[in-house]
């Protein structure tokens, strides 16, 4: 189906969201049309985010929004969905646009296997009505469900589409860019050199790909490093825990600025504990790029002030190879947590791969590791 189609079926005013690559076609559209424009489109640091956006839509406009994101965002929504949203609180309501990974049958990661056996089964447990949207759906299908559903919104209930691969087609494919010209393979390879043997948390996406890559190019095993398939967010909180029961240890920790914004909080629980062996490294190419370059809201963020004021006593910003071999080195020596933003391209090799190991072969040999520390 037409992207163009189904959002004229929609007839939605509002959009807000977190992009996924499943719904590339509609977050395209929604950038060629829209662009940011606040007022029309914006995409959000988190699912629950975006259905607390709608929520306040409604309430000023008395309109339905639509929240679309990837099916591993329900877990995010699921608190406002139920406590804000739901017609036995304030009966607010929502379109939600769901993309389905890890769709059973559908090979995918594995951060997507269970995800997507429950998706449909979140919903149900949410009691929100649903259609599923694949490549047989045809328009009038799409406009006879979305005739049933404004008659529950109107009511103050939620509702969904859950959006199969391949089921939405666009006629614009945006390339995304921004002014920086440090790729991010080469910060993730001088990452690595300057942590030497040292324990390093990367975070989901091609960060954690581009680092399993660089290892293999080197001859060097995987054991140094755990690579954070999902989560998304979660990564600094993961280091941190490795920091503070490894205090003899200098870990380092791979971030990056779609997954920082996900959970900010994570920067205030980081400077509060301050493990002086801790460097936090937070790649900002100010987009969601690996589902599909789509820009965030980073552009606009200052990091270093930002993790300055949650505690952080050394911060610095960064963005080209020189500068960065600086700052690591000045991480390297210090004994106080240690920020260090860095500004990236958009961009990366198309013949980049994925680990060939599993996440369970991770997870076993970083612990032996770490218990060899």
């Amino acid at each position: 189906m037409k992207v163009e189609r189904f959002t004229e079926i929609l007839g939605a005013e509002f959009y807000t969201g977190v992009p996924d690559s499943l719904l590339r076609p509609l977050c395209d559209h929604l950038i060629g049309k829209y662009g940011t424009d606040p007022r029309r489109h914006v995409i959000a640091a988190n699912e629950g985010n975006c259905a607390a956006l709608a929520a306040g839509y409604h309430l000023a406009t008395g309109k339905a929004a639509v929240v679309y994101m990837q099916n591993s965002g329900e877990g995010n929504a699921v608190n406002p969905i139920a406590s804000l949203l739901d017609d036995r609180v304030y009966g607010i309501p929502a379109i939600f646009v769901i993309g389905w990974r890890g769709e059973p049958g559908v090979r995918d990661e594995p951060q997507h296997a269970f995800q997507g056996e429950i998706t449909l089964k979140t919903l149900e447990l949410l009691e929100i009505p649903y259609s599923v949207i694949d490549k047989s759906t045809v328009e009038r299908e799409l406009e006879e469900k979305m005739n049933d559903f404004r008659k529950l919104l109107a009511k103050g209930r939620c509702v969904a589409f859950v959006i199969k691969k391949g089921a939405l087609e666009g006629e614009t494919k945006l390339a995304y860019k921004n002014g920086y010209t440090l790729q991010r393979e080469e910060a993730v390879r001088l990452i690595s050199r300057a942590a030497e043997g040292d324990p390093v948390v990367s975070t989901t996406g091609k960060a954690s790909r581009e680092l399993f890559e660089l290892r293999e190019r080197y001859g060097e095993g995987h054991s140094n490093d755990f690579l954070t398939v999902g989560s998304m967010g979660h990564c600094s909180s993961i280091a941190l825990g490795v920091a503070l029961n490894k205090p003899h240890v200098k870990v380092w920790c791979i971030d990056g600025d779609g997954a920082a914004l996900m959970h900010l909080g994570a920067f205030a629980v980081n400077g509060s504990t301050s493990p002086g062996n801790l460097v936090h490294v937070l790649i900002n190419n100010e987009a969601h790029e690996t589902v599909g370059g789509m820009p965030d809201v980073s552009k606009n963020v200052d990091y270093p002030a930002l993790a300055k004021a949650c505690g952080y006593p050394e911060t610095r910003s960064v963005s080209d190879p020189e500068g960065l071999v600086r700052a690591l080195g000045e991480a390297r020596k210090s004994e106080r947590l240690f920020f260090i933003e860095v500004k990236c391209a958009i961009g990366a090799r198309k013949d980049l791969g994925r680990p060939t190991t599993t996440a369970k072969e991770n997870k076993e040999a970083f612990r032996k590791r770490l218990t060899e520390l």
